[in-house]
């Protein structure tokens, strides 16, 4: 379930008191008196709008601020026309239209600015920043608010300094940074609570409950709703009455408390409709939609959540009209009504993807907790679509929820056409869309009308009329959207979409062509999907559609796997077969008649959430290893569009070493200082690259600086660094490779490099492709995709710290084989397998059968160097051998 609280705010909107004007003309005894006259007149009328502003009568304050506007414009009094600007905002605002209030406030901004009212441009900035907050603009939200709490806090405004602290918790709120917001709203109320600041004390305890609230905390948030509700009543602050009887509506829900949840949510919804307060309306029949549809009554729930999408989408509230459509997705297949509800998720879906484009200024690391509070929506839809057999589709979903997971940790990546345009609609799904919007511009304005009358007291004869035509009409549009799905024009769309689901013509010219290229490759496109209850694989073949297996796994035990196996893995005296053999049953066995008839040799993998920490050749069938059946090569979503490039024919090498094991170099992740030896290993590494291909230029450790590299770089079509890194998840500023100098460029500085002659990048070095094992591991896959961005076909990197010996084997079997003219995963391959068998070259030749034949194939001591025999080393645990993945072309 998605939770509908990610749209209920409670923060006091600063209006602008009056103060006394300071330039009023003073040419004649008549003209002074004249001007203090309009003058007192402007001040009546800004008085009375606050007055009707703080009873929301929203409507009546509005006319009293224009009308002080005017006057004050009329005069010549700067101060007082940024006030009533200021309010005029402020009402707008509560009448859920945020752009008309933005463009007052902008107006406000600019007086303030120009009389120099510090207090008028923070005020300004702070409200901007919440018109831009109900927009889902996330970004320019900080940023105002952040420039306002600056502000107030030079002038010593405790009170502003709560508003935007308050604010700004509410930002972090949405973008899922919890801990944050709390900090932000615990500052705020305890200022609040300094200054006297009832108001605002009721709104920080409303939000703070929110935050704990979303931490799962049900019954702290309780009791904070419980604090602002009894205050607001109190005050008669009706606003944060509606939002703290919300927030006890959603909590009540989550505790299984239906009719308790219906019961407040009514009566949050009859203050909200009492003061004109779309938002608070939308967000109550919202809820009821929640509630309703919990208690299985999904017809009522359908209702109100259509009813919260009309207003979410007439206001610009974009997280919210996200939400309704994903609820009404959710309720229509709890109807048994897939192909609808795909198409209302599809919809959800490109709504979210606009707020995360607006969103890519931002640190990764709040880019990538907002993720985690909208991801259900991808998921949930891909999960409906496989279930439909809709294949194809739910692959289209998963590309863009890994192209989104990898953009957000590094902001500037190569574009891909689902990030652009977010999902497409098949041609009767966008009908379908189209007949509903028109019900839904009718609902909204017969609404609008409806709303006012109702909210006059006396009324005519003729508005009595009006308003019982309303009432029918609205009975009659209620219906409409109830008979939605049985119109028989919708029907016979409805038809037509379920036969071009089953023939998946969304894309089957690009899907022809993958295939084209999938038998050049004798390759299978391999994406598992980890859900719930199950894990889903879809594999797409040279030869048919995009197929699906399901296997019935709980994502915790498959979790608990995963995290078994990768112990085994890091420990060579651990055995990993047991665990890699039950990924095998699930990852691997619902395949094999599917990888035997295509004829499998290549799987091109792109592994979902924690199945990135692993790799897929290190499964065991309980004969062998994937590695000694297949070639696997991982990619990001924008590797396919070179999937088949060709390599350059002869391997130029740039080699760097840090090899000089009595050289420190410091770094620092985050707040942690470490240091840095060289590796012993590299410096043979890269002599024996030197061996092999002689096209080799290499720099070791004091001459292997990024002075000397970088302009090189491009020059070479194999770039190989033996040496430290470390890939630090949610922060690509502090991920980093240790350069022999002491300099550490990180995947930011990777950003301004140009690498468009480069086939492959090899970093051979500690956890360059890792950096921890506490996230879904989209850091894995960032690093490939950020050295593409830059332009190279492929990256090999490793997934947890190797031995610097067997990385060295390694290694010089991977070129060796590169050399005699492999593609990259064959010789990826070949050097796994020759770890596996134990025979393998230090310095080039041609492989003797017992490890001795020509070109002076030898073992040497991982600790000394010299030869030993066969039998008396055993480099065929995994974690010698399966540790580097690569990452995007393989040939």
């Amino acid at each position: 379930m998605l939770n509908p609280k990610a749209l209920t705010l409670a923060v006091v909107i600063g209006v602008l008191s009056p103060t006394v004007p300071t330039n009023v003309l003073s040419e004649s005894p008549v003209l002074v008196q004249t001007q203090q006259q309009r003058q007192a007149e402007a001040d009546r009328f800004l008085q009375q709008g606050i007055q009707q502003f703080n009873i929301s009568q929203f409507r009546e304050a509005l006319q009293s601020f224009q009308q002080s506007l005017e006057i004050y414009r009329e005069i010549g009094n700067r101060q007082g026309e940024a006030k009533s600007l200021g309010n005029l905002g402020n009402a707008y605002w509560y009448l859920g239209q945020y752009q008309k209030a933005i463009e007052f406030y902008q107006q406000q901004l600019t007086i303030a600015r120009e009389i120099g009212d510090r207090y008028g441009e923070a005020a300004s900035l702070n409200n901007l920043g919440w018109a831009y907050w109900n927009l889902s603009q996330y970004q320019q939200a900080i940023e105002l608010h952040q420039q306002s709490l600056t502000i107030f806090r030079e002038i010593n405004v405790r009170k502003g300094e709560a508003d935007s602290l308050g604010n700004l918790g509410l930002v972090y709120q949405s973008l899922g940074k919890y801990h944050q917001a709390i900090e932000f709203h615990k500052q705020a109320l305890a200022i609040d609570r300094e200054t006297g600041d009832i108001y605002g004390r009721v709104a920080s305890l409303n939000n703070l409950g929110w935050a704990y609230e979303s931490l799962g905390q049900y019954q702290k948030a309780v009791e904070y709703y419980q604090q602002s509700l009894a205050i607001a009543r109190e005050i008669s602050y009706k606003q944060e009455e509606a939002h703290s009887l919300q927030n006890l509506g959603f909590v009540y829900t989550k505790l299984r408390q239906y009719q308790k949840a219906i019961e407040v949510y009514e009566q949050s919804l009859a203050i909200a409709s009492e003061i004109s307060y779309p938002r608070g309306r939308a967000i109550s029949l919202d809820g009821l939609g929640y509630a309703y549809r919990s208690l299985g009554q999904y017809q009522k729930a359908i209702e109100f959540f259509q009813q919260s999408l009309a207003i979410f989408q007439e206001i610009g509230d974009r997280d919210g009209e996200a939400l309704s459509l994903s609820n009404i997705g959710k309720a229509l297949e709890q109807q048994n009504q897939p192909e609808l509800a795909i198409t209302f998720l599809k919809q959800s879906v490109n709504v979210t993807e606009t707020i995360r484009k607006d969103i890519q200024g931002l640190s990764s690391d709040l880019q990538l907790s907002y993720i985690e509070t909208i991801e259900g929506r991808y998921r949930y839809l891909a999960d409906l679509l496989l279930k439909e057999n809709r294949v194809l589709e739910a692959q289209r979903v998963l590309d863009l929820l890994k192209v989104q997971e990898l953009e957000d940790y590094l902001k500037t990546v190569r574009g891909n056409a689902n990030t652009a345009s977010g999902l497409e609609f098949y041609q009767p799904e966008a009908e379908i869309l189209a007949r509903y919007n028109e019900l839904q511009k009718n609902a909204i304005e017969v609404g609008e009308e409806l709303t006012q009358l109702q909210q006059k007291q006396n009324l005519t004869p003729s508005e009595e009329q009006r308003l019982s035509q309303l009432y029918n009409l609205q009975e009659e549009i209620n219906a409409d959207f109830n008979n939605f799905a049985d119109r028989p024009e919708v029907r016979k769309l409805i038809e037509q979409l379920s036969f071009d689901a089953r023939e998946q013509t969304l894309s089957l010219g690009a899907l022809d062509g993958l295939r084209d290229k999938l038998a050049e490759l004798d390759a299978v496109l391999f994406y598992p999907l980890i859900l719930e209850d199950r894990l889903e694989l879809v594999i797409t073949t040279p030869n048919s559609p995009p197929l699906r297996r399901t296997v019935e796994v709980s994502r915790e035990e498959l979790y608990r796997t995963i995290v078994r196996f990768r112990l085994a893995l890091q420990d060579p005296t651990v055995d990993a077969v047991a665990p890699a053999k039950k990924l095998y049953k699930w990852l691997f066995e619902p395949l094999e008649n599917d990888l035997k008839t295509a004829e499998t040799e290549v799987i091109i993998y792109a592994p979902d959430g924690v199945l990135r920490y692993i790799p897929l050749v290190a499964l065991h069938d309980g004969q062998q290893w994937i590695a000694q059946r297949f070639r696997v090569n991982n990619i990001t979503a924008a590797s396919l569009q070179e999937i088949d490039t060709q390599p350059q024919p002869d391997p130029r090498i740039l080699a760097g070493a840090f090899a000089d094991q009595s050289l420190i170099r410091p770094a620092k992740i985050g707040e942690r200082n470490i240091e840095f030896a060289g590796l012993p290993f590299a410096g043979i590494e890269v002599d024996g690259l030197k061996e092999t291909l002689p096209n080799t230029t290499a720099y070791v450790d004091e001459a292997f600086t990024l002075e000397a590299i970088k302009p090189k770089m491009n020059g070479y079509n194999v770039l190989h660094f033996a040496t430290h890194a470390a890939f630090v998840p949610g922060d690509p500023s502090e991920s980093f490779i240790v350069f022999g100098e002491g300099e550490n460029p990180t995947l930011r500085d990777v950003e301004n490099w140009s690498l468009s002659n480069v086939d492959l990048v090899v970093l051979s070095a500690c956890e360059t492709g890792l950096g921890g094992f506490d996230n879904n591991g989209e850091q894995i896959l960032g690093l490939g995709y950020q050295f593409q961005s830059r332009g190279a076909r492929a990256v090999i990197a490793s997934l947890w710290q190797v031995n610097d010996g067997g990385t060295q084997l390694l290694m010089n079997e991977f070129y060796h084989a590169l050399q005699a003219g492999n593609s990259k995963t064959e010789a990826l391959q070949n050097a796994q397998n020759a770890l596996i068998a134990g025979y393998f070259s230090v310095f080039g030749g041609e492989r003797g059968g017992d490890g001795t034949g020509d070109g002076g194939f030898i073992q040497r001591d991982l600790a000394t160097g010299l030869p030993i025999n066969n039998a008396s080393n055993n480099f065929s645990h995994p974690y010698y051998w399966a540790s580097f993945i690569l990452i995007g072309n393989g040939l």
